[in-house]
C-alpha cells in the first residue's frame, strides 16, 4: 500500500497497517489529532513517530496478524486496499501485497480500493471480485521501488559462507529484504532445484529463476511454484510477477505458519538482526528501548526451520560483525531495554563475514566461544573478558 497523504478533515482515526511506502504524512506530528498510526511492522517512514509516542505499534508474529481481524481484536470499519484493474471476468488482484489484506477485507464494513494499472496481477489468494468493492478510485502510478544495492565485501563473504556451507541443492529458501539476502542469492548460481517458500522475496530470486537454479521441483507442497505473501523490489521484480503462474501469493497466516514452514524440505531460513548476545539471544526489533521495526516473519521461519519434519532445517541469523560506527554487533549482553525476537533456545546458526557460529546443543561457555570466533577481531579480547565476567569461566571450544 502506498501513502498518498492526508486530503480530508477527519479526526480520531486509528490506522492499522504493516509497512507502508511513501512519506506517511498521516504520522506527522501536525496530523496527530487526525490519525493515530498503529504499526504491525514499523517502517522507516513512521519510526520517528513511534519513538516520539505520537504513533504506536503492536508486537506480533507476522503469521498472527490476520487473527486481529478474524477474532475481533481489531474491528476495522474500512479496509483501504491497492489492486490491479479488473480483468474480463471482473477480478482484481492484490498484486504485491496479499499478507493480511484478505483478512482485513473479509472483516471490514467497507472496502475502498485504489485501482492502479501498474499493480502486477498475481494469483493464489490475491484475487478479489470488483463486486466486493464499495468504493474504487483509479490512480495509475508506478509502484515504489527498492533499487538493488551492490553488496559490500563483508556481505558478499557472508553470502559465500551461507551458500557454500548451509544451502544444499533442493533446499527451500526463505529470505528477507536487504543486501545480505541479495548477497546470499548472488552466491547460489551453481545450486540446483532450489525452492522458495518465503513471506517475501525480491530481485535476487528473479535472477536465480532465469538461470534455472530455482525450480521448486523438490518441494512437496506447491511443487513447481514460488510461494510468497508480499514483495518489494525493483520494476524488474514487478514485471516478473505480472501474470506469472509460477508464483502463488498466499495469505501470511498460511505462508508463515511455523507448522507449514516445518513441512518444507531442507527449509533454510535466512534472517538478519540488530545484535546478538553471547548466549545467542537475538534482538531484531529495537535498539535498546527504542522500537525500530517489528517481529515480522523472523521467528515464524526460524522456528519452522528449527522444528522441520525432515530434521534438515537450518535457521540462520546473518549480520555484519560491526555497525557502521565500528561497534560490535555481537555483545556481552543486549542493550538495556532491547527486545528478544529469537530466543537463545531456537537460535541455531549465526553467520558474519568472519565465519559460522553453530549454537545448537552448545552450553553457554561453548556458545560464547563460537560467537566470539565470528566477531570482529578488534573486539574479541573485550568479549572474552566480558564472557569471563558474565559466565565466570573462560569461553572454550
Amino acid at each position: 500500500m502506498t501513502d498518498y497523504g492526508v486530503r480530508c478533515d477527519v479526526r480520531n482515526v486509528r490506522l492499522y497497517h504493516m509497512h507502508l511506502e511513501g512519506p506517511a504524512l498521516f504520522a506527522k506530528p501536525e496530523n496527530a489529532k487526525h490519525f493515530r498510526s498503529i504499526s504491525l511492522f514499523i517502517g522507516g517512514n513512521v519510526r520517528p513517530a513511534v519513538q516520539a509516542g505520537t504513533a504506536d505499534c503492536i508486537p506480533i508474529f507476522l503469521h498472527e496478524i490476520p487473527r486481529l481481524f478474524k477474532e475481533g481484536y481489531v474491528k476495522p470499519d474500512i479496509a483501504l486496499i491497492h489492486v490491479s484493474p479488473p480483468d474480463d471476468q471482473g477480478y482484481c488482484s492484490f498484486g504485491t501485497s496479499v499478507d493480511c489484506v484478505r483478512s482485513a477485507v473479509c472483516h471490514s464494513k467497507y472496502i475502498v480500493a485504489l485501482v492502479n494499472k501498474h499493480m502486477p496481477r498475481t494469483f493464489g489468494d490475491a484475487i478479489i471480485h470488483v463486486s466486493h468493492l464499495d468504493f474504487a478510485v483509479e490512480h495509475h502510478q508506478k509502484l515504489p521501488v527498492h533499487p538493488v544495492k551492490t553488496p559490500c565485501k563483508e556481505e558478499l563473504q557472508i553470502g559465500k559462507y551461507i551458500a557454500e556451507n548451509l544451502v544444499v541443492d533442493g533446499a527451500t529458501l526463505q529470505l528477507g529484504i536487504g543486501s545480505i539476502p541479495d548477497a546470499v542469492l548472488s552466491q547460489l548460481t551453481k545450486h540446483k532445484d532450489l525452492g522458495i517458500h518465503s513471506e517475501m522475496f525480491s530481485d535476487g530470486v528473479v535472477d536465480l529463476v532465469n538461470k534455472g537454479c530455482v525450480t521448486n521441483n523438490m518441494k512437496t507442497m506447491h511443487k513447481g511454484r514460488i510461494v510468497g505473501s508480499f514483495c518489494v523490489g525493483s520494476q524488474k521484480l514487478y514485471d516478473f510477477m505480472d501474470n506469472n503462474p509460477f508464483i502463488e501469493m498466499l495469505v501470511v497466516d498460511y505462508v508463515n505458519d511455523p507448522k507449514v514452514v516445518a513441512k518444507q524440505p531442507n527449509m533454510t531460513a535466512i534472517n538478519s538482526c540488530i545484535e546478538v548476545d553471547l548466549t545467542g539471544q537475538i534482538c531484531a526489533d529495537s535498539i535498546g528501548p527504542k522500537m525500530y521495526s517489528g517481529f515480522g516473519g523472523q521467528l515464524d521461519f526460524i522456528t519452522g526451520a528449527a522444528i522441520s519434519e525432515d530434521r534438515l532445517g537450518k535457521p540462520i541469523i546473518a549480520l555484519q560483525s560491526t555497525t557502521s560506527k565500528g561497534e560490535s554487533k555481537i555483545a556481552p549482553c543486549l542493550k538495556h531495554g532491547a527486545g528478544v525476537v529469537t530466543n537463545r533456545a531456537v537460535a541455531r546458526y549465526v553467520v558474519t563475514e568472519h565465519g559460522i557460529a553453530s549454537l545448537f546443543g552448545k552450553n553457554l561457555q561453548q556458545r560464547a566461544y563460537e560467537l566470539i570466533q565470528v566477531s570482529h577481531p578488534n573486539h574479541r579480547e573485550a568479549l572474552e573478558k566480558a564472557a569471563f565476567e558474565r559466565l565466570k569461566v573462560m569461553p572454550a571450544p
